[in-house]
């Protein structure tokens, strides 16, 4: 969601989570930006973007796709495994882990 501020201030936005054989699929849509909207941030951000949700996604043996949409929006779409990680142990089970994130895998946001 922090992309679609930054990179189409004003466009509407669709998040998605659904369970998926196991895993959790998370889709963030937006559409084209109405008009020519300012940016909010001017500092060039951070320099993770993309490049940082693909390492992140890796590293919990995941899925990453990404890409513009035919109407001039941006769709990010991944796919977690719920159970263990690439090393077979599980993401959400290391000290200080948020086992309760309050999100059921199962609804979808608007």
């Amino acid at each position: 969601m922090a992309n679609v501020v930054r990179h189409a201030p004003g466009a509407t936005a669709e998040v998605r989570l659904s369970p998926a054989d196991g895993a959790l699929a998370l889709t963030v849509r937006n559409g084209p930006p109405p008009g020519r909207a300012a940016a909010v941030e001017s500092s060039g951000g951070t320099g993770q973007g993309l490049v940082g949700m693909r390492e992140r996604v890796r590293l919990l043996a995941g899925t990453l796709d990404t890409g513009p949409t035919a109407d001039g929006g941006y769709r990010v779409s991944a796919v977690l495994p719920l159970h263990g990680a690439a090393t077979g142990t599980d993401p959400g089970a290391g000290p200080g882990a948020d086992t309760d994130a309050g999100i059921d895998p199962g609804e979808s946001t608007a």
